[in-house]
């Protein structure tokens, strides 16, 4: 970019003076400019996502549609757009694959179960997702309903916020409406050059309006698919491709940084310093009920993992994991056993020595797993019982069947649609058994073992 030497850094607008009457930010000559070099641009440069559908114009100048039914293609966008939230388009082009082969249509899906939804989603992370997919598509077909073909009847299905709905107003019904993500928040406040916070409530409504007064009213979607394609793949964060931008002639950052050194394109949007992470503490007892009491003759085939099902709400709700306890401050191996034995206890009625042996308890190893919020240090023993009674010990109290557990082989374990962090437990201690050694980065404590 051509900069001069000046060195005074021009005063950003400020929030209050960016606003005034937003509908006239842009003119009406910027406005089609816009509109025109982007779907040009888009045309020629959009990714051949699965997903992805466009309108193209015929001889005769009339629309031709590449999907054959909206509700198809409805549902297609629904799905992309809430697996693509807080997941890159690389990972999810193999995610909606095999989801469309295996759930083609919303009424096949409304037929899943969510431990199915579970297992296709495994590895997307945030399954809170995945859940509102499910309860959505049951809510529309219980309802017998067409899919929802406005933003304001797409807002009342569980999970669809206002930009999702915008989504599948704009691409699948050729609505005249538009769609606010982050990519699009960054190509609008460049264009505007506005460093307000872009998390504030009312600069997000700001936005709203800008990309509104946008939207090209004869090819809506494909207009808003290259609002956001500019910002995933040209108007990137970090480093911009100015040169090859369709709308730079437009773009008052681009001007600002060429006639001030001192700024930078960059500088728009304004950061938002992310919150603080917590730490928290997680002690994880994959707990294995064995058929023989001698260690020696233990195999996979005669003993079975205990899996307990998450709350249905709160953090992970629904998903499976092995026995936990998460805690707020560290502990050490004394207190963590004591707090898994009275978990097992509580839960289980699994009372050694009372009702079974502990074969062998083996400390396996810790990682730090990091959620959006949380960073958690985890660790990890392997934990060995055999029933005196039986299996029917787990059944012997009725408060035990309000819990949701399962006893499953190694191979149904494996697959399970399990978290990431579950899985990582899992492999962990399928190494260990393999050849005695930890898989992770902490130096393994010296291996532990009670009776």
């Amino acid at each position: 970019m051509a900069k001069t030497n000046k060195t005074k850094r021009p005063q950003l607008i400020k929030q209050e003076e960016q606003i005034g009457d937003i509908e006239d930010l842009f003119s009406e000559e910027d406005t089609h400019k816009i509109r025109a070099s982007l779907l040009e641009w888009y045309d020629k440069n959009q990714r051949d996502l699965p997903w992805r559908t466009s309108t193209k114009q015929s001889e005769n100048g009339e629309n031709v549609q590449e999907e054959e039914e909206e509700e198809k293609r409805a549902y297609g966008v629904w799905v992309s757009e809430v697996m693509l939230q807080q997941t890159r388009v690389q990972t999810v082009i193999d995610y909606y694959n095999r989801w469309m082969l295996k759930w083609p249509t919303l009424q096949h899906l409304s037929q899943a179960s969510l431990e199915e939804v579970n297992e296709m989603w495994a590895g997307l992370g945030y399954y809170r997702r995945a859940r509102f997919l499910l309860e959505g598509a049951k809510m529309i077909v219980a309802e017998g309903s067409e899919f929802p073909n406005t933003v304001f009847a797409l807002r009342k299905v569980p999970g669809i916020g206002d930009y999702t709905a915008g989504a599948i107003a704009s691409i699948a019904f050729k609505q005249v409406v538009p769609v606010v993500d982050g990519n699009v928040v960054r190509v609008l406040a460049r264009l505007k050059a506005i460093s307000a916070n872009p998390k504030d409530k009312t600069t997000v409504k700001n936005f709203w309006k800008l990309a509104a007064q946008l939207v090209d009213p004869s090819r809506p979607g494909d207009f808003n698919q290259s609002l956001m394609e500019l910002g995933a793949t040209l108007c990137t964060p970090l480093n911009p491709n100015c040169t090859s931008c369709p709308v730079s002639s437009q773009c008052r950052a681009l001007h600002n940084s060429r006639n001030d050194e001192s700024v930078m394109v960059m500088d728009y949007p304004m950061k938002v310093v992310k919150a603080k992470q917590r730490n928290d503490f997680s002690t994880v007892s994959v707990v294995e009920i064995s058929r023989s009491q001698d260690r020696s003759q233990q195999t996979k085939s005669n003993s079975r993992v205990l899996l307990i099902k998450r709350p249905d709400e709160g953090l992970l709700a629904g998903l499976w994991e092995f026995p936990c306890v998460t805690l707020d401050e560290e502990a050490d191996l004394s207190m963590r056993r004591k707090l898994i034995d009275q978990l097992l206890k509580k839960s289980f009625k699994l009372n050694p020595p009372k009702n079974c042996n502990v074969i062998s308890r083996e400390l396996v190893g810790e990682f730090v797993h990091v959620f959006s919020h949380i960073r958690r240090k985890i660790y990890v023993e392997l934990l060995v019982l055999h029933l005196k009674g039986g299996k029917h010990v787990l059944f012997e109290e009725d408060d035990i069947n309000a819990t949701d557990w399962k006893l499953l082989d190694s191979e149904a374990v494996s697959r399970m649609g399990l978290t990431s962090s579950v899985r990582k437990v899992y492999s962990m201690v399928q190494k260990f058994k393999q050849d005695g050694t930890s898989n992770n980065s902490v130096p393994l404590r010296k291996r532990l073992k009670c009776s």
